[in-house]
């Protein structure tokens, strides 16, 4: 990660290191308004109720379900901005789409609509255990926090158990996904894989990625186990966790407090 760094700068600047930015964010916004919209739909048609309060009390694998659906349909209604943030933070330099708009035209021009949706199949099925395990070890961890607090309260007669706070709440997204991503990070590689595969880069990148180089999901691990072992299969994945696992702390923080705030203005009106 340090030697990539290093060479990252060098090459690039520190622009280099926003690679992909736009893209990032455009895909970001609506993946995470659709995968909280429809969990928290989820969430109420099984409780029978719409307080978040009370989806606390359901059942772990109901948890992990709706996770799971989910993060199906966020991925499917933000992909393209996903592919194109991965396309230009891998093409390196000297670039060969100077913005999202030239990357946007040459895959409709060079593989037609469907190219902006390459390597959905294996995102979907790494975005099914990858969200399953993220919202429901959350929801798992959160309900170990509240039986400590309520523990504690109870010993000093006080009656706060059931609220958790804004740090207890960071670390039970933290390790919710560091969990996610230490077991679904083989898939995120073989997804990548597929989105960049005919990309054209600078030789010193190592060799290109020719079209359609795996047939499949199958075929992909199957070629990547043979040629490159299974360390293969885990390329990246010190700065993919130090990424992914405190943003969606912060995810789940800013949800929760955002939420609870919504509640207390639509109740009181």
């Amino acid at each position: 990660m340090f030697q990539a760094t290093k060479e990252i700068f060098r090459e690039e600047g520190l622009p280099g290191f926003w690679r992909g930015n736009v893209p990032a964010l455009l895909m970001v916004m609506p993946y995470t308004a659709i995968q909280f919209a429809v969990l928290h739909k989820l969430k109420t048609f099984v409780s029978g109720s719409s307080k978040t309060a009370d989806h606390i009390n359901l059942s772990p694998y109901l948890s992990y379900i709706s996770g799971a659906l989910a993060g199906c349909a966020a991925t499917v209604g933000s992909y393209p901005f996903d592919l194109l943030r991965t396309i230009l933070a891998s093409q390196g330099e000297p670039k060969i789409y100077p913005n999202m708009r030239s990357a946007i035209f040459d895959i409709l021009r060079t593989r037609g609509f469907r190219g902006l949706y390459a390597g959905l199949s294996p995102t979907l099925v790494e975005i099914i255990p990858y969200a399953g395990l993220q919202f429901g070890t959350y929801d798992t961890f959160k309900r170990w926090c509240m039986a400590w607090n309520n523990l504690r309260s109870s010993s000093i007669s006080s009656t706060t158990g059931d609220s958790l706070s804004s740090f207890q709440l960071f670390i039970c997204g933290l390790a919710a996904g560091t969990c996610a991503k230490l077991v679904c990070h083989p898939l995120d590689v073989v997804k990548k894989r597929f989105q960049i595969e005919g990309l054209q880069r600078h030789p010193k990148y190592g060799a290109r990625l020719e079209q359609r180089a795996y047939r499949n999901l199958f075929d992909a691990l199957h070629r990547i186990l043979k040629s490159e072992g299974w360390h293969g299969l885990y390329k990246g994945i010190v700065p993919s966790t130090i990424k992914a696992a405190p943003a969606g702390a912060v995810t789940f923080v800013a949800y929760e407090f955002t939420s609870d705030w919504l509640e207390s203005i639509f109740t009181s009106t």
